[in-house]
């Protein structure tokens, strides 16, 4: 893809989490499925209480392709590869009942805040 347009405006920038279903999904026990995604729910309140991820959610919606987005996050730590570590930590990532991408997102200056954040002190 190209570069950063330029724009006579300020960007924020922020990794855009983006949760797949995994290759191993299907064919995990009900069990299984249902630890993992406890396990996961408790990784992402953790992430959230570092101050690394600023808001995580599900979607839903009618599916565009086979494996269509069922989560999505972002974050604001200067590094997609920081948050691309931390996420591949997660459970059920590990264990393919999810898979995850991570992304660069802009969008103009101090028109997100997140009232809900809060940080370990």
């Amino acid at each position: 893809m190209g570069a950063t347009p330029r724009l006579d405006f300020a960007l924020d920038t922020y990794e855009c989490i983006v949760l797949y279903p995994g290759p191993s999904g299907r064919a995990l026990p009900e069990e299984t499925v249902q630890r993992l995604q406890s396990e996961h729910l408790r990784h992402m309140q953790a992430l959230q209480r570092r101050g690394i991820v600023l808001v995580d959610g599900s979607v839903d919606g009618p599916a565009r392709e086979p494996d269509p987005p069922i989560g999505f996050g972002l974050a604001r730590t200067g590094s997609v590869d920081d948050v691309r570590s931390v996420m591949e930590a997660d459970p059920a990532v590990q264990a393919g009942l999810y898979r995850v991408e991570v992304l660069t997102f802009l969008c103009p200056a101090g028109s997100l805040e997140f009232p809900l954040v809060k940080t370990e002190s």
